[in-house]
């Protein structure tokens, strides 16, 4: 089963319970490797966790969202300042591959693909099987990616809730009409 979101920007269920989001961004790939698994250039877009590169290392994500964007919008009720997760490396082939487990999904991959010079970026979210968490991850992932690109771009992102929120209502009625 395939539901195409939108070409480009959003991401689309590539199986009941799977998210698969794209994105082609500036180049080389050892930059975006780096924005993967350096935990202070991670933190600038996603979540911050020293990460040792090998297969079985524990990763502890901590997301602070509020610091992704200046200003960071209204944070939604129900969300803290901050958030933890314990994770592991289930695979890694660098500067190409990140698989890491991922509270109760299936867990998160990480494909890095070169197209001259820029890098497409794929992520595919595996077994996110309550729709609540499958919004929340859909735009999520999106709302992230809009800020790692921006970072890569040189731009200013939306502030991070409020692009967040909007996305959120937007991925309700594209998933689940």
């Amino acid at each position: 089963m395939t539901t195409m979101l939108d070409e480009g920007r959003y991401g689309l269920l590539t199986e009941p319970a799977t998210l698969t989001i794209t994105r082609l961004l500036p180049g080389p790939v050892e930059r975006l490797w780096a924005y993967l698994t350096d935990g202070d250039m991670r933190r600038q877009w996603l979540a911050a966790g020293a990460m040792e590169e090998k297969a079985g290392a524990p990763v502890d994500l901590i997301w602070r969202n509020d610091e992704l964007t200046d200003p960071p919008g209204t944070r939604p009720e129900g969300f803290g300042d901050e958030h933890r997760m314990a994770c592991e490396i289930v695979a890694i082939d660098p500067p190409r591959l990140l698989s890491i487990s991922w509270g109760s999904t299936g867990g998160v991959t990480f494909t890095l693909e070169e197209k001259g010079d820029e890098v497409l970026l794929t992520i595919v979210h595996k077994r996110v099987e309550d729709p609540a968490v499958l919004l929340n991850v859909s735009s999520g992932w999106h709302a992230h990616l809009d800020v790692l690109e921006a970072r890569l771009r040189g731009t200013q992102a939306e502030p991070y809730w409020d692009n967040w929120t909007r996305l959120r209502s937007e991925y309700a009625e594209r998933l689940f009409g």
